[in-house]
């Protein structure tokens, strides 16, 4: 790797100094021509920025919504499975056992009966809540990126893209060499 790096590093000397007399040998001189056009190059770039966007809307909600249900039906049913159980045993011990039997069974059916008309609805409610959406907001810049140059010199029109607007005048290398035969 030292070497590799020594020999670059030669190289580059070695290369500068022969390029170095001859740039300082050149016929080249300075002169001015006339600027006849400018005219700015342009690029759009587009900038997106997100943007959150929040507001308060009405929303409903459904709960379900049960009546309060009423132990008349599992009374009413006991009582009567009752007399009915009384009436249906013949022995006293039997009647006891059978008021019993009709009692339960009785107020199972008042409360199956009693369930079935209860009421199933349901409540609608409403509140207020926060919502938030991002959107990007796009805007677009105009940018300068450089300058397509017309220029005349010595009556001949020439064309050049410059990074910078030069102004009315604009520098040139003129450089003089013997034709040869």
């Amino acid at each position: 790797m030292k070497k590799l790096l020594f020999g670059t590093i030669t190289a580059a000397a070695l290369m500068a100094s022969v390029s170095t007399p001859a740039l300082a040998r050149s016929d080249a001189r300075f002169d001015y021509a006339k600027v006849t056009n400018v005219t700015p190059i342009y690029k759009t770039i587009e900038h997106r920025r997100p943007q959150r966007e929040c507001w308060v809307e009405t929303v409903s909600y459904e709960r379900p919504h049960y009546r309060s249900r009423s132990h008349t039906g599992t009374i009413v049913g006991g009582i009567i499975g009752a007399a009915i159980g009384n009436e249906l045993g013949h022995k006293k011990r039997n009647k006891q056992v059978g008021a019993l039997a009709g009692a339960v069974l009785g107020a199972s059916i008042g409360s199956d009966i009693s369930r079935r008309k209860r009421d199933y609805g349901s409540v609608t409610e409403f509140r207020d809540e926060e919502r938030c959406e991002v959107r990007h907001a796009v805007e677009y810049e105009e940018r300068v990126i450089g300058y397509d140059v017309t220029y005349r010199y010595h009556g001949e029109t020439y064309h050049t893209r410059m990074d910078h607007d030069p102004g009315r005048k604009l520098k040139v290398a003129v450089n003089v060499r013997p034709v040869r035969r």
